[in-house]
This record gives C-alpha cells, structure tokens and sequence, in this order.
C-alpha cells in the first residue's frame, strides 16, 4: 500500500486538526497576523510561565517590529533578492556601527530547489559573487565604505574580474583579492607555484583595474570550501587584524561538519577562530517529514532559522502563501535539534516527554559537536 503524504501548511489548521490539538491539552491563541488568508486563523503555542521574558524562548507571533530593533519579525515574507540584500546589508551596517568585526551572512543564493551545490557549482559561485557585488554597493551607499572581496585563488579571482568586469568598475571601493596573497613557507609556495603553472595562472591585465591604494574597510570572504578555512584564518591574521571581516554564504554548518575528517583542517579551526564570527543575517531553511499512525501517514512541512541582526534568532514556520511566521525567539542560537522541536511543538505533533517514541525519534544525541563543546570555544560571539 503506497503511503499518503500531505504538506503542512495555513491550510492544516482545519477543524480535524484543532480537534486534535485540543486532545493534547496544548492551548490555542488567536493570531494577529494580518498577512495571512483566512484560513489561518490559530497559532499553536505552549502555556508561558510568568517570567517567560527572561526565559529562553518566547513566542512572538503577531509582534510589530520597526527597523532596528532588537526585537524579532513576526512574518517574514521577502518579495526579491533585492529585499533580501537590503535587509543583510542593513543589518551588516548595524553590527559595523556597534563594533563588531567579526560577521557572517548566511541565506540560500539561489531558489530552494537548485541551491548550494545541489546544481551547478558555477551557478551557485556566480550567484554568490553578484550577491556579494548587491551588498557591498548597499553598504558603501549606507556607510560610505571600501570592501575587498577575496576569492579562494587566483583562477577564481580572475574568472570574476572577466566575468564581472563592468560590475566592479560601476561600484565606488570594491576591489577583490585571493587567498593566495597569504605569505606562506618555501614549500607550499612551491606546490603553489606547480598548481597555477598546470592552472595556466597567467596575469591578466584586468585584475589591476580592482586593485587601490587605499585600503578597505572590510573584508569579504566568498565562495570557499573546508580546506581552504585555515587559509582565511591566515589571511584575517595578515590583512585584518583589526579590520572587519565577513564570511558571506560560505554555509558554514556545512563545513564545520568535514572539520577534525582525513584530509581537513582540524576542529580546533572551530574553537579557535570561527566561533569569533557573528551571524547578522541568516536563513537556514530546511524540509522536515513527521511519520503518523492515521492517513496521511507522512505530514511534510518546512521550517526555517532566522536571524536578523540586532533582532534575536527565531524559529520559523513556513505558510501557505510562502511566507515564515515566527514560532519561538531567543537571544542564543537555537541549535538544529532545537529548531526542529520548536517545529513539532507548534504543530501539536512532539511525542509525550520522557516517552519511548520520543528517545526512538530524537535518539541518544540530538545536536552536532560544534554545538554541544561550548567550553572549548575560544569566543560564543557565533551563538549571539
């Protein structure tokens, strides 16, 4: 018998889903969400202790937000790639105004359904590079600043200079550089000199043209892989000390999870220098089935973690329309189990507590080995 499937969406909560909310004790609020269609018309939410403001998550659906504060959206429903860009380079703008050196952006580069390297790697680099392009103009048009965006080699570093010629002309302080510029031993140099020699790794004239004197404001660090996190590390000790630095859509649960590998740089990479980056603007949107004992047997939905910075991180609930609505809040990272029970809690689908369904579905560990080793961490800025 082929098993039946349905996609949670506003749609779900009909009078057989509330019914069956309601035989889990959990209570329901009316929402005051405006952006929705009418059939969204509940939002599940567990009961909140007096001192639910200090606790760790607090729900915050309905919550007006202006811009700048440090409170969470409530819906987040963004119409292109133009508002996304503005909204990183904002809240990128507010973290350099506050001090803040060390920063990520993080969110899908291209429609869900080819992102990452799930399609082509060029599409995906290429991509990367005009979002990069998109922030770097929003922020010197914000803040008047001079950004260099670094390449992971010079192959790379030239393929955009001729891809993206006119672009980096038109934008006022952008100029770009590899990782290769890192002063490096006699013997890598050697390897190094081998590899762009059989890369045919001549110099080409356009590359000057993104080259000042003065120098940038802040760094932008795209396009890299796991081996290559030791060379950015170098490379912020060399050129940026004390200049700022972004690790822009470099997807970095992703590559935590190769470090400590044969072959890859070590966890220690991790404690000692990636968890002095904060994230100020990130979306992880991920796809989540729940198995049932009753048709449709597989309930399909699709959540997200947010953050925008200086607002707090939020769990995300996709809708019908497309849009996210806010489920939980709080002022630390959620981790991925986390994000995944602040899902199922608002859906009504968490097993009983302490239950044997629940230790089968979570399993002896429900978090990654970056998440759980707090006290190794050189700094928990990448947490806030």
């Amino acid at each position: 018998m082929a098993l039946c499937t349905t996609t949670i969406s506003s749609s779900i909560f009909s009078s057989k889903f509330l019914s069956a909310v309601k035989r889990k004790n959990l209570p329901l609020l009316r929402s005051q969400i405006s952006y929705f269609p009418s059939t969204f018309t509940y939002s599940v939410l567990p009961p909140l202790s007096s001192g639910s403001v200090s606790s760790k998550i607090r729900a915050v659906v309905g919550e007006e937000t202006s811009g700048g504060s440090r409170t969470g959206v409530s819906v987040y429903k963004p119409k292109s790639y133009e508002v996304l860009v503005n909204d990183a380079a904002k809240s990128l703008v507010c973290a350099l105004e506050e001090g803040n050196i060390r920063l990520e952006i993080d969110f899908p580069p291209l429609p869900s359904s080819i992102s990452t390297y799930k399609g082509s790697s060029d599409e995906f680099n290429d991509a990367n590079i005009q979002l990069a392009l998109a922030v770097a103009r929003k922020v010197e048009e914000l803040k008047g600043t001079r950004a260099c965006i670094v390449f992971p080699d010079r192959p790379e570093k030239r393929r955009a200079s001729q891809l993206f010629k006119t672009a980096f002309e038109t934008i006022n302080g952008v100029t770009i550089g590899s990782l290769d510029d890192v002063s490096i031993g006699a013997v890598p140099s050697f390897f190094q000199s081998i590899r762009n020699t059989l890369d045919f790794d001549f110099d080409d004239e356009t590359e000057d043209t993104q080259n000042s004197n003065e120098p940038p404001s802040f760094y932008i660090f795209i396009n890299c892989s796991t081996r290559e996190l030791s060379s950015i590390e170098k490379y912020v000790e060399q050129y940026a000390p004390s200049t700022p630095s972004l690790l822009f859509n470099l997807e970095l649960d992703t590559l935590r999870s190769d470090l400590g590998l044969f072959g890859f740089p070590p966890k220690d990479v991790h404690y000692r220098f990636l968890s002095q980056f904060m994230p100020v603007f990130y979306i992880r949107i991920r796809d989540y089935s729940k198995t049932v004992s009753v048709a449709p047997f597989i309930l399909n939905y699709t959540g997200a973690l947010f953050r925008q910075y200086p607002g707090p991180w939020q769990v995300m609930l996709k809708q019908g329309d497309g849009s996210f609505a806010c489920v939980a809040e709080s002022d630390t990272r959620f981790t991925l189990g986390e994000t995944k029970e602040e899902l199922l809690r608002i859906l009504g689908l968490q097993e009983e507590k302490g239950s044997s369904l629940e230790f089968l579905r979570r399993g002896y560990k429900n978090a990654t080995w970056w998440e759980e080793d707090v006290d190794l961490e050189n700094s928990s800025a990448w947490r806030n």
